[in-house]
């Protein structure tokens, strides 16, 4: 019970810093975001979104490798005995520089013919979409190199610093956006160049913070087989899930672009950004709840590992819903106020809505993710959820060749995740005897019942008043005053409203 009291602490002290966090990140990359489109224009913002997604592509071969090291990390400190996550670690960087060798090497022959042969840019743009392109390349590998520290910072659970950095990493980007309105150059080129020296400077900060906190994080050569044969076999199969993700949003990108043209582009740029946003939020309580997921499994403590899982879904799916609902049910003002009414790029509310609707499907298996991953035995599950996420770009480019609308890549998006999570399901019956009924029952029909009881009486509110400040303010109100209740009453056991009750007295009523 003490154990447990312990694990909910960490994580909820965690969460709580990782939210300070986001919140400020989320003000300042709204704000910064209409500086940029101000100052930029749409054609612009888009032929850097779309431009950009091309070197996002090549996370194909990046992404899997970055999950085997955030899981190798946590994995070995979870340990019981045995342990070596000096070597886990040196192991780790070595290989993200050969990767990021590789990238280079791919990417500039590869790129340079996807943007003359491929893309839809206008010519006068073609040369700073040159430039864009190599900037873009060389904030991929400094985030590429930043990996492994990361990985050993979420390891350690020292979330106060992964807040810190992030918070001056986003007031960087926001010094950025006011640089860029006194470019001495070409904006998009400056803009470009501007975020790549903040992704380099946040890398070497990384760097030095994990040398002097970490023993483990003192980077010498060291080639080891054995971990470097068992990460590579992990990232091999796990390229087919991570590389699918990566496949569906950037192939998306590209898709949009050479149909519909950059305008579009920024659209999708606007609502992905959105989306990242809204994660953001409750990817703070999963980066703080996936360490104790991963080393409840290297510790064999199943149960403990199962309570987390069921639990983390269903708070993944309430703290998104907290941000997500007010957002789709007042999506076009909201729009308006933060890009300027004239301003917003076509197609751009009909994307934040679905795109909110595609991450509170995919927020479902959060927690299952992790508890696949912790396993390492991941081949089987790879090949079928991977295989179906596959299937985003080719349906998508399908329906967009029969004519449909820009939206059809997120309505693919949606389709399919709900695939996923049925296969999921199955797969992790087997890998970690995940009881389904009880996931149904417990989880699934809790969120839905939670879903419907909050959004019912804002969205009929929404759709039968007219969008102005005052009821736009009020129906956010009753967003939040409505999920509250709905989680309260329907979403959490009596246990978990009894815990939940003491923790918030004890907070208040403290000497």
């Amino acid at each position: 019970m003490e154990e447990r009291t312990n694990i909910a602490g960490r994580v909820a002290r965690n969460t709580l810093m990782l939210y300070a966090r986001m919140i400020l990140l989320l003000l300042v990359g709204l704000y910064t975001s209409r500086v940029i489109l101000r100052t930029l224009g749409q054609d612009d913002f888009g032929v850097y979104t779309a431009v950009g997604g091309v070197v996002a592509l090549f996370s194909v071969l990046t992404g899997s490798m970055s999950s085997a090291i955030s899981r190798f990390m946590t994995f070995e400190l979870g340990k019981r005995e045995g342990a070596d996550p000096h070597t886990v670690f040196n192991t780790a960087v070595t290989i993200q520089i050969v990767l990021a060798g590789v990238i280079v090497l791919l990417s500039e022959p590869i790129g340079l013919w996807w943007l003359h042969a491929k893309m839809n840019i206008p010519p006068d743009r073609m040369g700073a979409a040159f430039w864009v392109l190599q900037l873009s390349l060389l904030t991929f590998v400094a985030n590429l190199l930043s990996v492994p520290y990361n990985a050993a910072i979420i390891a350690h659970e020292k979330m106060d610093a992964f807040a810190y950095i992030g918070v001056l990493e986003g007031l960087l980007k926001l010094l950025t956006a006011f640089l860029v309105a006194i470019s001495p150059i070409d904006r998009l080129v400056f803009y470009a160049a501007l975020m790549a020296g903040v992704s380099i400077l946040v890398r070497l900060i990384y760097g030095v913070y994990c040398r002097l906190r970490f023993e483990e994080a003192r980077y010498c050569f060291r080639f080891d087989r054995r971990y470097f044969r068992e990460m590579f076999s992990f990232a091999g199969w796990n390229m087919i899930g991570s590389g699918s993700a990566v496949l569906r949003d950037q192939g998306g990108n590209q898709l949009l672009n050479l149909f519909f043209g950059p305008a579009v582009n920024a659209g999708w740029g606007f609502a992905t950004q959105i989306s990242t946003g809204v994660q953001r939020f409750v990817s703070s309580f999963i980066t703080a709840i996936n360490p104790q997921i991963t080393k409840s499994w290297a510790a064999g403590e199943r149960d403990t590992m199962m309570r987390l899982v069921f639990k983390g879904s269903r708070m993944s799916v309430y703290l998104l819903l907290l941000l997500a609902l007010p957002i789709l049910a007042n999506t076009g003002w909201l729009t308006d106020l933060w890009l300027g009414k004239g301003l917003v790029p076509p197609h751009t509310v009909d994307f934040i809505r679905l795109v909110l609707i595609y991450i509170l499907v995919e927020s479902v298996s959060y927690t299952m993710v992790t508890a696949m991953l912790s396993t390492g035995k991941i081949r089987s599950y790879q090949i079928v959820v991977g295989g179906i996420q596959l299937l985003n770009v080719p349906v998508a480019y399908i329906l967009l060749r029969c004519g449909a609308e820009p939206e059809a890549i997120y309505w693919t998006a949606i389709a399919l995740a709900l695939c996923c999570l049925a296969a999921r399901l199955f797969m992790l019956r087997g890998m970690i005897g995940l009881d389904v009924r009880s996931f149904l029952k417990k989880v699934i029909l809790n969120e839905l019942v939670v879903v419907i009881a909050a959004s019912v009486l804002p969205l009929w509110m929404a759709f039968s008043m007219e969008p102005k400040l005052v009821n736009v303010l009020l129906n956010c109100l009753l967003c939040v005053i409505s999920t509250g209740l709905s989680v309260w009453l329907l979403g959490l056991s009596a246990d978990e409203r009894k815990e939940a009750s003491g923790m918030i007295r004890r907070k208040l009523f403290r000497k």
